[in-house]
Formats: C-alpha cells, sequence, structure tokens
C-alpha cells in the first residue's frame, strides 16, 4: 500500500493545485485548452515515442498478449457503450466516452510505476504493448463511436476518424518509435533529450488540466454514470483481460500479471482533456477524480489475488 501511495499522492497534489490556479483566476478556460493541447499534441506523444524506440521492436509484438488485452478492452468498451447507449439513451458522444472512460487504462502515468515496483522491468515491455493497443485500436474506435452522429453511418464515421489519426502526432509517435525500434538506431543526444523533457512534462501538465477542469463542477446528475464508468474500469475491465488470457495461448506468467494490472489502473489522465471538443470534460473529471480515489482499494486487491492467490507474478 505504501508504494501505491507514493504513486497517488502527487498524483493528487498536481491536480489540487490545477484546482486552486483556477479557483484564484490564475488560469482560466482558455489556458486550460491551451494546455490541453500542449499534452496531446507534443508532450504525450513523447511519451509513447520513447515507450516503443527504447526497445527492440520483437519484445512489443507479443501477440498472445496483444490478443488478451485488446480482445478485453474492446469488449469493455463496447459493451460499456452499448449499456449507455441503448440502456441509459445517452448520446453518441457521451456513450463512446463512458465506453472509453471504462475500457482505457492510465498506463504510462500510474500503471507503469506501480507495476515496475511490482514486477520488475516486464512492466515496460508490457506499458509498450499495452500502448499499442489503447492509442492504435481504442483510440480510433472511441472516435468513431463518438463522431457517428446524425446521418453519418458507423462505417463512415470510422474512416473519417482513420483519416484523421492518419496525421495525428500521436499515431505518428507511434509509427516513429516503432521504426526506430525496428532499426536499433540511436536518436543524436540532444534529440533524445529534448524528446525526454517533453515526455516528463506530459504527466503534471496533464494533470493541472484536470483539477482545472473540477473548477465549478456540479455532481448533480453525474452519479450514476459516474458510478457506470467507475464499476467497468476497475472491476470489468481487469476481469474482462483476465477471461481472455485464460483462454488464450499461454503467456509468460509475469507479463500475463502486468496485463491484469495494467487493466485495473483508473482511466487514463488526458481524459477530460479528450472530452473538451464535445463539452463534456467536467464529467470525465468527476469520473476520474472518483475512479482514482476508489483505485486505492481496488489495485491493492488486484495485486494481492494475482500474487497470492495465483501465483502469476512470476
Amino acid at each position: 500500500m505504501l508504494s501505491i501511495l507514493t504513486i497517488t499522492v502527487p498524483i493528487y497534489l498536481v491536480i489540487g493545485m490545477g484546482y486552486l490556479a483556477v479557483r484564484r483566476g490564475m488560469f482560466g478556460g482558455v489556458e486550460l485548452r491551451a494546455l490541453g493541447k500542449f499534452v496531446l499534441n507534443f508532450a504525450l506523444p513523447a511519451l509513447v515515442f520513447q515507450a516503443l524506440a527504447q526497445r527492440p521492436l520483437a519484445e512489443v509484438l507479443n501477440g498472445p498478449f496483444l490478443a488478451a488485452y485488446a480482445g478485453g478492452s474492446i469488449a469493455v468498451l463496447l459493451g460499456a457503450f452499448a449499456l449507455a447507449r441503448f440502456g441509459r439513451g445517452k448520446p453518441m458522444p457521451d456513450s463512446a466516452l463512458i465506453g472509453m472512460g471504462s475500457a482505457f487504462s492510465n498506463s504510462g502515468f500510474i500503471g507503469y510505476p506501480i507495476v515496475l515496483q511490482w514486477l520488475g522491468p516486464p512492466a515496460a515491455v508490457a506499458l509498450a504493448l499495452c500502448m499499442l493497443v489503447e492509442n492504435v485500436l481504442l483510440l480510433p474506435l472511441t472516435l468513431a463511436l463518438a463522431e457517428s452522429r446524425g446521418g453519418n453511418s458507423w462505417q463512415a464515421a470510422f474512416a473519417q476518424s482513420l483519416r484523421r489519426l492518419a496525421v495525428n502526432p500521436l499515431i505518428l509517435a507511434i509509427v516513429a518509435g516503432a521504426a526506430v525500434a525496428a532499426t536499433g538506431l540511436a536518436l543524436p543526444e540532444p534529440l533524445g533529450r529534448a524528446i525526454g523533457m517533453l515526455a516528463t512534462a506530459s504527466a503534471a501538465v496533464a494533470l493541472f488540466v484536470i483539477g482545472g477542469s473540477l473548477v465549478g463542477l456540479s455532481p448533480a446528475g453525474m452519479r450514476g454514470d459516474v458510478a457506470l464508468v467507475a464499476v467497468g474500469k476497475l472491476v470489468v475491465h481487469p476481469l474482462a483481460v483476465f477471461a481472455c488470457l485464460l483462454l488464450l495461448p499461454p503467456v509468460d506468467p509475469t507479463l500475463r500479471a502486468a496485463a491484469v494490472a495494467y487493466a485495473s489502473m483508473p482511466m487514463l489522465s488526458i481524459y477530460p482533456i479528450l472530452a473538451q471538443k464535445y463539452g463534456r470534460e467536467g464529467f470525465c473529471a468527476a469520473a476520474l477524480l472518483v475512479t482514482t480515489l476508489v483505485s486505492f482499494a481496488t489495485i491493492s486487491g488486484v495485486l494481492w489475488i494475482l500474487s497470492a492467490g495465483l501465483g502469476w507474478r512470476g
């Protein structure tokens, strides 16, 4: 529990700083959106590129791991989307965001520090695999669902989403990182340091924006949707990945433990930033805060079950 606290306490401190900065008038909505664009277009792509480029390509092409994590994540995303859309009558963008919040883990900012302390070096390999699934599969699917409005068909929206992703800095970073990993080339030291600086900035800036988004937030009418996202993310998602691991060919015990552990993390910290386009950053920030708070207990439980109960730690 102490190792988890050393990760989550700084997260809440930065969120609190963002909240106080906006509450005291130091930042406004325009400034927060500008910071959000910085994270999406520069800092986060640098983090993804760094994660892929520093490892041999063979390490990030583990088929059974990718299939299990992708299968469980997509099943949860579509299930939560369908429940929100058809069971609760939510609009398409809201339903897509609920699906994303239920299936898209904070692999880089919370998951990696926790799994690294728990499993050691294999955590980095699992991080790269999870990021491939999240950014190449889950993100395009979420955007397609969110944009499926009016007379546009699902297929047309998905094709439009793929065209946009072709020039998306995050996708370009994945392609570039994989290319560097495949060739084994080393980046010039000044360029590598610059990318490292941007990658380091991503967590703090994203969390600062989350804190600012909480100012003026009213929880009225959000409890049901927030609970749906929290249960989906912290309970259903790790269970779905666990089930897929049992059904697919065997995976190294340490990596399969990492897959379930990453799935048990709260949603990505830029969740409210991605929701800005649809005007739902307030709900997403509330869901993120509640889910991160509850994850104190659920993450500890998952790690204990995997280690003591199943012996999956390797």
